[in-house]
C-alpha cells in the first residue's frame, strides 16, 4: 500500500476540504452550507448479533454458549456490517468497548514509490521467487552444504549478500513471496510486479475452544509505504493480533470481543516500533508523524459465527459454496471513498475514480491518534468461502461479484491453491501494489446433525 501522509484532525469541508471547527454551520473557506450535507447513513441490520459474552476463566470454561442470530438471510448475506456502537459489549476488563470519530486520513497511490527502510522477516513461511506462475520455489540447500542455489541460473551458489556468484542474479527475499496452509485455512502474499518489497504480512492458526469446537483464524495486514518500516507494522500486527486471539478464543472469549482486543494489541505492538531505544521522541518533531503503521483485517470462524474486524481498507469478502447464491462484501473501508458514499454525496463508482478514493481515514500506529477497531459478527446459513484480503487484491476485483468472479471453482476444497490463483489475479492485473489473500473456508452443519 503506497500511501502518502495528509494532515487532517478534524473532517473537511465536501466542497473545497478546508478542516472544520467542531460545531461549524458554514464553511470559512467557501461558504458552503454544512447542514445540507446528508448524515451518513445507519448500517443495514437484517440479522441482530447481541452483545459478546464477558471472558470465561479457564478453570470454569464449560460448553461454549455463546449468543447466537435471530434468525438468517435468504438472500445469502450471512449479516450485515455492524459499528461497534451497534453491538454494544465489554470488555476484559468490564469496560463498555470503545469507539471514536476518525482523526487523520493517509493517501494510498496505487504504483507510489515506497521509502527504503529494513526489511522484516518471519520463519513462518515457505521460500518461493517473486512471480509463483512463472518461477520455481529455490531448493532448500545447493551443492555445497548449506549454500543456497540461485533461483534464476539454478547453478550459481548465493553469496552472503544474497547475489548468484555465477549470474549476479538477485535473490528474492524471504518475504517476496510467502505461503502457509493450516488445515482448511490458507493464505499467500506476494510482492507483486512493481514494489522492492514486500509490506504485507499475515498470520493464519487454529485452536480450539472451551468445549473442544474449533476455531480458524486469519490476520492479514497491509504496511503504509509513506509511514517508516511499513514491513516491521504489518510482520508486528498480524503476530501480535494472532498471539491474542490464541491466548482469548480457548477461554470461552466470545470472538467478536476477541477480535477488538486483539486489534487493540496490533495497534500496541505497530506504535512500540516507533520507540526506539535511545532516541527520545521530543527530540524529533518530526518522527511521530512518520511513525510506522498499517492497516489490518481478521476473520474469525468458531461456534458456527463468523467474526470479521478491521482498520483501514483490507477486507472480507464472503463467497457461497453454491455460485448461484450472491456474495457478499462483509467490510466497509475506511477510507475518503467510503465516506463520500456513505453521506450520500458520490455514488461509488464516482467515488472510486477520483485520485481521493484511496486516501485512508483508519490505520494502526503512533500518529493514529484515535482507535476504532470495527467489528461483526455474521451467522452463515450455507457453506461459503471467506476472502480476507488486501487492497493489492481487491483493486483488481473491487465488487463483491467480481471477486467472487475470480476465485476459483474448487477453493473451497483447496484454499492454498484458490490463494495462489488470486494472487496470479493480481499480477496478472499489472501487480501494482503487494498482494496478499487469506481463504477460510466455512462449513454449515447439517440440519439435525446437533445444532440447536
Amino acid at each position: 500500500m503506497s500511501q502518502i501522509h495528509q494532515q487532517a484532525s478534524l473532517p473537511g469541508c465536501p466542497s473545497c476540504e478546508e478542516p472544520l471547527e467542531s460545531g461549524d454551520l458554514f464553511c470559512g473557506a467557501c461558504g458552503y452550507d454544512l447542514s445540507a450535507v446528508p448524515a451518513p447513513p445507519g448500517d443495514r441490520p437484517t440479522v441482530a448479533i447481541t452483545a459478546p459474552a464477558q471472558r470465561v476463566a479457564a478453570s470454569a470454561a464449560g460448553p461454549v454458549e455463546w449468543p447466537t442470530a435471530s434468525g438468517t438471510d435468504s438472500s445469502d448475506l450471512p449479516a450485515p456490517t455492524h459499528r461497534p456502537a451497534d453491538l454494544p459489549g465489554v470488555d476484559s476488563g468490564g469496560k463498555p468497548l470503545p469507539t471514536a470519530e476518525r482523526a487523520a486520513v493517509r493517501f494510498d497511490e496505487p504504483g507510489g514509490a515506497a521509502p527504503e527502510g529494513t526489511d522484516g522477516s518471519s520463519g513462518d513461511f515457505e521460500l518461493a521467487a517473486p512471480d509463483p506462475r512463472t518461477v520455481e520455489h529455490a531448493t532448500a540447500g545447493g551443492s555445497a552444504a548449506g549454500a543456497k542455489v540461485c533461483v534464476a541460473c539454478r547453478s550459481g551458489q548465493v553469496d552472503p549478500d544474497g547475489y548468484c556468484e555465477n549470474c549476479g542474479h538477485a535473490q528474492p527475499r524471504e518475504r517476496d513471496h510467502m505461503e502457509q496452509e493450516l488445515g482448511s485455512v490458507a493464505a499467500v502474499s506476494d510482492r507483486g510486479l512493481r514494489h522492492h518489497r514486500n509490506e504485507d504480512s499475515f498470520a493464519v492458526s487454529c485452536t480450539a475452544l472451551p468445549d473442544g469446537s474449533p476455531a480458524v483464524v486469519a490476520v492479514v495486514c497491509d504496511g503504509v509505504s509513506s509511514a517508516s518500516r511499513p514491513d516491521e507494522a504489518s510482520a508486528a500486527a498480524a503476530s501480535a493480533a494472532n498471539e491474542a486471539l490464541l491466548e482469548s478464543l480457548p477461554l470461552g472469549t466470545h470472538p467478536q470481543q476477541a477480535m477488538h482486543e486483539a486489534i487493540l494489541a496490533a495497534s500496541e505492538a505497530v506504535n512500540a516500533l516507533a520507540q526506539d531505544p535511545g532516541q527520545a521522541l521530543e527530540h524529533d518533531q518530526h518522527r511521530h508523524q512518520n511513525a510506522p503503521a498499517c492497516t489490518l483485517v481478521g476473520a474469525i470462524m468458531a461456534g458456527g459465527l463468523l467474526v470479521v474486524g478491521w482498520v483501514g481498507d483490507s477486507r472480507v469478502y464472503w463467497v457461497p459454496e453454491d455460485r448461484a447464491n450472491p456474495p457478499a462484501r462483509l467490510t466497509e473501508d475506511d477510507s475518503w471513498a467510503a465516506q463520500m458514499v456513505a453521506a450520500g454525496l458520490m455514488n461509488e463508482a464516482e467515488a472510486y475514480a477520483d485520485e481521493r478514493a484511496h486516501a485512508i481515514t483508519g490505520w494502526l500506529g503512533a500518529d493514529a491518534y484515535e482507535l476504532e477497531p470495527h467489528t461483526a459478527s455474521f451467522k452463515p446459513d450455507r457453506p461459503g468461502l471467506v476472502v480476507v484480503c488486501t487492497d493489492g487484491l481487491w483493486n483488481y476485483a473491487e465488487a463483491a461479484a467480481e471477486m467472487a468472479a475470480a476465485v476459483p471453482a474448487d477453493a473451497y476444497e483447496r484454499p492454498l491453491h484458490g490463494a495462489q490463483v488470486l494472487v496470479g489475479h493480481a499480477l496478472d492485473g499489472g501487480g501494482h501494489d503487494n498482494v496478499t489473500v487469506a481463504l477460510l473456508p466455512f462449513a454449515v452443519a447439517a440440519p439435525g446433525a446437533g445444532s440447536a
